[in-house]
Order: structure tokens, then sequence, then C-alpha cells
């Protein structure tokens, strides 16, 4: 039976604990559905049956722009915690490439509507507090603001999406999201 390493348990907890009344529909999730498993994908179990990664809505359902704020705070840790190894959100992808830095994301789905978060081997066992400010209210490994300029441009909430209300939805006329209902099409399930 597939699990979802620690890391990814611990993370999606303290994401829980921070918007306790969060959307969680699709495609929120961890576990791969049949297209995921006929490639390749960290939400398909590995080999020892653990899955390396998570999607969570970007519905929070308090301010839209927090999605933007705990995906850039991902991206920030992710230069010294090694159990992150890429995080996709909005259209954009930050992986050890280009050092965290976000850059365009030419995948087919550009992740509007939820923020991907892969997790390496590491992550399998370690369980540990994910250390930032949005989950923790600490500032994240002592980064000042000079510092944190140097990883890249923030992702802003206010270019390249469609924020209504308290719905997040991507701009692609797909109305994937635009009801705020699960897509039909969503790719991921919850056990």
């Amino acid at each position: 039976m597939p699990k979802l390493c620690k890391a990814g348990q611990q993370l999606r907890e303290q994401v829980d604990d921070a918007w306790p009344d969060r959307s969680r529909v699709a495609p929120e999730g961890w576990l791969g559905d049949q297209r995921h498993a006929a490639r390749k994908s960290d939400h398909n179990p590995t080999a020892e049956g653990i899955v390396r990664a998570i999607d969570i809505n970007a519905n929070l359902q308090s301010n839209p722009a927090e999605a933007f704020d705990l995906a850039d705070q991902l991206r920030l840790l992710a230069r010294t915690d090694k159990r992150i190894s890429y995080i996709i959100f909005n259209g954009k992808i930050a992986s050890w490439k280009k050092n965290y830095k976000w850059r365009k994301y030419t995948g087919i789905n550009p992740h509007k509507t939820h923020i991907h978060i892969s997790f390496t081997a590491k992550g399998d066992r370690d369980g540990s507090m994910f250390e930032i400010p949005i989950l923790t209210g600490e500032p994240l490994n002592g980064a000042s603001k000079s510092s944190s300029s140097k990883l890249g441009k923030k992702l802003l909430s206010r270019r390249n999406s469609n924020l209504f209300g308290s719905r997040l939805g991507c701009t692609c006329n797909c109305k994937c999201s635009v009801s705020g209902e699960p897509s039909s099409n969503s790719s991921l399930v919850k056990p």
C-alpha cells in the first residue's frame, strides 16, 4: 500500500494547521491516478511504495495571495532544506537547476490552481518541521531581506493568474476552477 513520504506528511500537517478551513478538493492530493501511472511522476509510488509529491490547493480560504507566499517561502527554504526537490506554481518552477530561482514552467499543466511540491529521497524518512515564516511565524533560516533578494524574483500574485473573491482560478478559459468546484479532469485523488 503506497504511503506519502514523511516530509510530505509533515508539510501537509503544517499547512492544515495554518489553514484549517482551506479547500481540500481536487487537485489537492498526493497519490497519482491512472494517467500519472502511465508516465514518470513523483505522484507514483517508488519501488518501496513511497510517494514523493503533494499538491496543495491554492484556495487557502483566507487570502488568495497567501498561496504565492507559501510557494515562494518553500522555494527559498529549498536552497538549504535538501528534502525539497522542486516546486511548481502559477506557470513557474523552482529547482536546483537554477539555484531555486523561479523560471517558466513548460509542462502541460501550469499548476495555477495548486502548488506542486516534490521531495527527494531524504524526505522519505525526515519528517521534521518546515521552518518557514508563513507556517511558523519565524524568519526563514535567519535570512535577511538583502540575502533573499539574490534568490530570484518573487512570484507575484497579480501576474498570470485570475484572482477573484476568495477563489483562485486559471486564465486558460478551460473552466477547470472558475466555478470553485473540482475539475472534471482533476488528475489526483486524495485517499
